[in-house]
């Protein structure tokens, strides 16, 4: 189990990306439009005031079971451990445990 904090730390990231994007993506089609050197200067100035947290790419994928960050299979939201113990239980529809 991760720690509640960094569990946490992870939600105030991804309610920051949401708040932000409309407006980031704003600022960067402008700053593509811009044909003055310090004008694009200028906007880029405006997107660097915006939080570190409000870029997607800081986001890291967690379990949402256990909050897990190594071992998450994108497919199903869950860390190897997790997956592994639902899978066997029969909770995951369409997985099988292999055998030959």
């Amino acid at each position: 189990m991760a720690k509640k904090s960094m569990i946490q730390r992870e939600k105030k990231r991804q309610n920051l990306v949401i708040k932000y994007a409309e407006k980031r993506e704003k600022l960067k089609k402008e700053i593509v439009k811009a044909t003055f050197l310090e004008e694009k200067i200028t906007l880029h100035r405006k997107l660097q005031g915006f939080p570190r947290n409000s870029i997607a790419i800081r986001l890291h994928n967690r379990c949402i079971i256990t909050g897990r960050p190594k071992g998450y299979f994108r497919d199903f939201r869950l860390s190897r451990h997790v997956l592994r113990e639902m899978a066997h239980e029969g909770l995951l529809p369409g997985v099988t445990k292999s055998s030959w």
